[in-house]
């Protein structure tokens, strides 16, 4: 039911349409050469093309693990994940605050309680200790999400995990091939989500997978997500098991995504080298401060570029500083609240507040609450933070002066 006043999302290309600015924009999407011979292998096989396959096998390689299994999207993945997992309806998952519904969505279905660690201080990512800070004996899984392509302190984390004996998935919808003391991002828990959605790093027509090193796991989620856990009796036929989807990639996506891959290590290199340098000049900008980029981070594949501002030096809002950035000329330049998911899920304080399953008791253990308070770390890092999804392997040494000068001069006419 939608609220009133309110309009429907729009996602992709349609998101961006009216995006202007000097900046390079997303799109149109610079296409891998092989994209339109493996869109046509497709349609010449009469659909009987191994591409779906190929892609698997590639992407596992290419992460170095065991097992990819490709589904239509990012949220479908981790809703693949949510119902491998088997987690009983009450028990509790462990998100990140700062995040996109899609990470909550699947488990939300599964009847899981979402709980919101907050993010360390000054940081949009979460961190061990705040973490472990909402673990509890009904906490099945963690999954932490590298926000903007940045990497969580994962060692601390795992440390955690295991010490604990709970799940540890990684969602790299933002950071697909972002690497970690030498690890990509992804490899380090027990199972990761990816997106290649249009705008994405890796950016296909839509499309996602997940990856494991976890032959059970793996198993489990192709059984789920894939066969609509339809399993096979002799005498009778197909009996679904469990209620099981059909979150298999298409054919063409297969395809895209295939080609796409074949340009993604030049589009991250430069991703890496362009956002370190626009990041050092809006360090310059005195009352701005840019995602700090860790030192345990080799490799950043940045898919949004955000910087903070401090109010106390500005005598406009922050969303009107934001509003005039974009005027100046970064499209899409605006802020992040959205972002904060105890924020952002009205339907699980409505849930929550009046009882309604899975928050009753039983199968709940405790009463629940979601707002932004519950997250002070991440409400106040949102309050100040402005981003720009538009940010692209496009930019150029000229473009980040550009958009360093655009920040700059808002910043300039608008101090106390």
């Amino acid at each position: 039911m939608s609220l009133q006043g309110s309009s429907r999302a729009s996602f992709g290309a349609a998101a961006q349409k009216g995006f202007k600015g000097k900046l390079p924009l997303v799109y149109p999407r610079e296409m891998g050469p092989n994209a339109l011979k493996y869109v046509q292998e497709v349609v010449e096989s009469g659909l009987t093309s191994d591409i779906v396959d190929r892609f698997e096998r590639t992407f596992a390689k290419r992460m170095g693990v065991k097992h990819c299994i490709g589904t239509p999207g990012c949220t479908a993945a981790l809703s693949v994940l949510a119902t491998a997992l088997k987690i009983a309806p009450g028990d509790e998952v462990v998100f990140s605050s700062i995040t996109d519904f899609g990470t909550v969505l699947g488990f939300v279905r599964e009847n899981v309680i979402p709980v919101f660690a907050d993010s360390a201080p000054g940081s949009i990512n979460v961190a061990a200790t705040t973490v472990e800070a909402v673990l509890s004996d009904r906490t099945r899984a963690i999954v932490v999400v590298h926000k903007t392509g940045l990497v969580c302190d994962m060692d601390p984390i795992v440390a955690l995990a295991k010490r604990r004996g709970i799940t540890l998935i990684e969602d790299v919808c933002q950071a697909t091939f972002s690497s970690y003391k030498g690890n990509l991002a992804g490899t380090l828990g027990d199972a990761a989500a990816f997106s290649f959605d249009s705008e994405k790093t890796v950016g296909s027509d839509i499309g996602g997978c997940l990856i494991t090193n976890n032959d059970a796991l793996a198993e489990a989620a192709r059984l789920m997500g894939h066969s609509r856990a339809g399993e096979m009796r002799a005498g009778l036929g197909r009996v679904h098991v469990a209620p099981g989807y059909a979150y298999r990639m298409p054919m063409c996506t297969a395809a895209i995504t295939l080609a796409q891959l074949e340009i993604a290590d030049r589009n991250v290199e430069q991703r890496d080298r362009i956002i370190r340098l626009l990041y050092r000049k809006l360090a310059e900008i005195p009352g701005i401060t840019p995602l700090t980029i860790p030192a345990y981070q080799d490799v950043f594949s940045c898919w949004m570029a955000g910087f903070n501002i401090d109010p106390k030096q500005f005598r406009i809002s922050v969303d009107e500083f934001a509003a005039q950035v974009a005027e100046a000329g970064i499209g899409g330049a605006g802020t992040g609240r959205y972002y904060l998911m105890p924020a952002a899920l009205p339907f699980l304080t409505k849930a929550a507040s009046e009882g309604e399953f899975p928050f009753s008791q039983p199968p709940a253990s405790r009463r629940y609450a979601y707002s932004a308070d519950s997250c002070p770390n991440a409400r106040d890092f949102l309050e100040s933070f402005i981003r720009f999804s538009t940010f692209n392997d496009r930019y150029t040494e000229e473009h980040c002066a550009i958009a360093a000068q655009i920040v700059r001069s808002v910043a300039d006419r608008n101090r106390k």
